[in-house]
């Protein structure tokens, strides 16, 4: 009975500290813009978001790891995610994210030229 005690107890701390599976735990953030990555695309693909900070909230629901790069006008990344593996999630912030117009991608092999990018539009 001590083992199998000691085993459950073992099973519920992993459980808790790799957030339940969700790669990036705690759900998303309060204020947040969620924003799905799937072959070959983001849901939504248009962002609009204030200016200042500006928190994403990054599911990968498809197949294949995948990122969120926010590129400046005329090139120039603002901001890169990490790696998101199918199933996971994780949070991007930028700080001071500038009014005006943005794109974003996944910079994976291939993925953007799939098809996989989007517009920000910070005011």
């Amino acid at each position: 009975m001590r083992k199998l005690t000691g085993a459950l107890a073992a099973m519920a701390f992993l459980a808790a500290a790799c957030g339940g599976g969700g790669g990036g735990g705690g759900g998303q953030p309060e204020g947040s813009t969620k924003v799905s990555l799937t072959e070959f695309s983001f849901s939504p693909a248009s962002i609009q978001v204030k200016s200042g900070k500006a928190v994403f909230y990054l599911v990968n629901v498809g197949k294949s790891a995948h990122d969120m790069v926010i590129e400046k006008p005329g090139g120039g990344q603002v901001a890169k995610s990490d790696l998101i593996q199918p199933g996971d999630s994780t949070v991007l912030t930028v700080d001071n994210l500038a009014a005006g117009d943005y794109t974003f991608i996944c910079d994976q092999p291939g993925h953007e030229s799939a098809g996989m990018k989007g517009t920000l539009k910070a005011s």
